[in-house]
């Protein structure tokens, strides 16, 4: 089995095309699951590192192997013009097709542009066009992040397909992978996972290289500046590292960490079985410890973990004190003494005496206060719609929300409550002194 640049393991399996090229099997499937997964075709196209058109074209003819126009034969108008064309690109390797078209058009050529073109790249001297320096970062310099979307159908809800994402951390220097599976991109998560992946890989790069997310990057000022999202920054400050955004509609600037989406789609995720979220992290991070990090990479010729221990050393050291940094929200209780933050609900005791409370949302934890004083401490919940109860909240025999001490029942009753039972004389006495006041106006 052959591996890929990034270290994606590909079938050698090819189709064969009507001119006798081939294609790898691999890609197209690929291409056909990510649009079946909702992708757009420019982030299909990104993530396999192909043209939009060719991206179109595969996903139109599905599973048939592609195939394409055979080359025009080159006319005889341009072959009495060939001479010229291979004097020309073998001192200068980098005419484009269009001028040298241009140039043959003032010498009396009479033929379209396609033909010259055909005939140039047929001619052109190997290696004209140039390669892509590979950009490799010293130890502890850089790392990069990124969130990819994955659908996936758990055990434990059988017939319903969630939308989750994939959170990837790499290290540029010995590609260590660090992920983690979400059912949100929100903010904190965001921060979640950089607080548990930067503890996991045991220190900070000098710089973290991102995508243009939109819980990492607001916009640009009148400048042209990148503006981060403050939250981010604060996170930056505190373990120590620089943000950066990548370059719009450069994808390949972040090769590290898309290449790897695509191995971990193929060689972990395609064809597991997953019983929820907790279960597919817990088996990702078992596949990252026996399978990815181990490996030997494919552009690097090095394990991973054996390339790891020696960037370690040049981490910057994580700071002694946690990240707490706090976002204040304020927050009513509702009739059952829950608060809701984020989309979840979060309770709180019935000792309690007021119904709104001040709420502290860290990365890691939810804090709720009453008057200064803390009352109640959460995990955050995953996702949306979920509940978190605090059994000891609640006092058996409770109400779901607590009258003061001493204070006497409300006279005001509700659809569904018990009046108090009366005499009819009561009720005629009232009516006599309803028509007593209305007779006296």
């Amino acid at each position: 089995m052959s591996r890929t640049a990034g270290g994606l393991a590909e079938s050698p399996m090819v189709l064969p095309r009507r001119e006798g090229a081939v294609i790898k099997l691999g890609e197209l499937v690929m291409i056909l699951d990510l649009h079946r997964q909702g992708l757009s075709v420019s982030a299909i196209a990104r993530q396999i590192g192909v043209d939009r058109k060719t991206v179109r074209t595969y996903i139109a003819k599905g599973l048939e192997p592609p195939a394409y126009k055979k080359r025009l034969p080159k006319e005889g108008l341009v072959a009495s013009f060939e001479p010229y064309l291979r004097d020309r690109l073998a001192t200068y390797p980098g005419l484009t097709a269009r001028r040298l078209f241009r140039e043959i058009r003032e010498r009396g050529f009479a033929g379209g542009y396609s033909v010259v073109r055909a005939c140039v790249r047929d001619i052109r001297p190997a290696g004209g066009a140039g390669y892509e320096v590979r950009f490799e970062t010293p130890p502890g310099d850089q790392a990069q992040v990124d969130f990819a979307r994955f659908e996936v159908e758990f055990t434990d809800e059988p017939n319903v397909r969630r939308i989750v994402w994939l959170f990837s951390m790499v290290l540029g220097y010995s590609r260590l992978i660090w992920a983690r599976f979400v059912l949100h991109q929100d903010l904190q998560s965001v921060l979640r996972c950089h607080i548990v992946g930067l503890e996991a890989v045991g220190g900070t790069p000098r710089t973290i290289l991102y995508d243009r997310m939109k819980t990492a990057v607001i916009g640009e000022d009148e400048d042209g500046l990148v503006v981060y999202n403050r939250a981010l920054v604060d996170l930056a400050r505190h373990y120590g590292f620089q943000p950066r955004a990548c370059r719009p509609y450069r994808a390949k600037t972040k090769g590290k960490v898309e290449r790897p989406f695509r191995y971990i789609r193929e060689d972990f995720f395609l064809g597991g079985v997953f019983r929820n979220l907790e279960d597919l992290n817990d088996q990702l991070r078992h596949w990252l410890d026996t399978v990815a990090n181990p490996r030997v990479h494919a552009t690097t010729q090095r394990v991973v973990n054996e390339a790891f221990g020696e960037e370690r050393a040049s981490l910057q050291p994580l700071p002694r004190a946690p990240y707490r940094s706090v976002l204040r929200l304020e927050r009513r209780a509702s009739h059952e003494g829950m608060v809701s933050v984020g989309g979840n609900l979060y309770s709180v005791p019935d000792t309690t005496r007021r119904r709104v409370f001040d709420v502290h949302v860290l990365a890691d934890e939810i804090r709720i206060f009453e008057d200064g004083e803390l009352v109640a401490s959460h995990l955050p919940l995953e996702g949306r719609g979920e509940k978190r109860l605090d059994l000891a909240h609640r006092k058996p025999g409770g109400f779901s929300r607590r009258r003061t001490p001493n204070s006497e029942p409300a006279t005001l009753t509700r659809a569904g409550d018990h009046a108090p039972r009366r005499s009819l004389d009561f009720y005629a006495a009232v009516g006599r002194r309803l028509a007593a006041r209305g007779a006296m106006r």
